[in-house]
């Protein structure tokens, strides 16, 4: 069975050349060249939604950073759809907004075929996790994880966070109260490697706060261990 992707992007020769590339993977590429039309097909009731969308950041109708807004405020799965982030030039503020607002990934234009479907593949392997263990919900206080479920609660309220945030707090939930570094956390989450002074973890580790802390300024769960990483405590304070 081919997997399903989305593809949100204007240049129409770049769209048809990375449909044919993944094709030979088994991967089937449905474009839309705007935002308008990218975000109706989201919304389509025929349950036909994709596995993950490929959003240029420039587009002619709307602003790509918009398009991952609104995608993440859909109702349903659609908000908790894998986006891969298309960014011209790889500038680091677009990476770290594009992350900020819900962005599972970022890959700069121009960029090689082979790097998207290693993105690709990366990202649904963690969007599609493997076996949940024996004991599928970890439980800190009033934070609830459930792993089968890939869903988040604190006092019974839905914490809201994107596939790889999911797995990152998951990383750290298991290992509370061991100190991990951001090498070891990315590694565990099997995702790409961290590459040379890129705080991405860091936006991540932000956005996780935000959603499970009761003050994201002073954090009494993910707590930053200076000049090695983060460590999940246990208890708080």
């Amino acid at each position: 069975m081919s997997t399903s992707l989305l593809m949100i992007e204007d240049d129409l020769r770049l769209a048809q050349m990375v449909g044919e590339y993944l094709a030979q993977s088994g991967m089937q590429l449905t474009h839309c060249p705007d935002a308008t039309s990218g975000l109706n097909r989201l919304q389509r009731q025929d349950g036909t939604l994709p596995e993950l969308v490929i959003l240029d950041l420039m587009l002619p109708d709307m602003d790509g950073l918009e398009v991952c807004r609104r995608i993440r405020a859909l109702p349903g799965p659609v908000a908790q759809m894998p986006v891969l982030m298309l960014t011209a030039k790889g500038d680091p503020m677009d990476r770290v907004i594009g992350l900020e607002i819900g962005a599972d990934d970022y890959l700069p234009k121009p960029f090689e075929p082979r790097e998207l479907l290693a993105r690709i593949r990366a990202i649904l392997r963690r969007h599609h996790a493997g076996a949940a263990p024996a004991t599928n919900v970890l439980r800190f206080g009033t934070l609830d994880i459930d792993r089968d479920a890939r869903s988040v609660s604190v006092a019974g309220l839905a914490a809201d966070l994107t596939s790889y945030q999911f797995d990152l707090l998951v990383a750290l939930a298991e290992r509370a109260g061991r100190v991990l570094t951001r090498d070891q956390i990315m590694e565990a989450v099997r995702g790409r490697e961290l590459e040379a002074f890129d705080r991405s973890i860091d936006v991540h580790m932000g956005r996780i706060r935000a959603a499970i802390e009761q003050d994201p300024k002073n954090p009494r769960r993910i707590l930053t261990v200076r000049g090695v990483g983060y460590v999940f405590a246990k208890q708080q304070e």
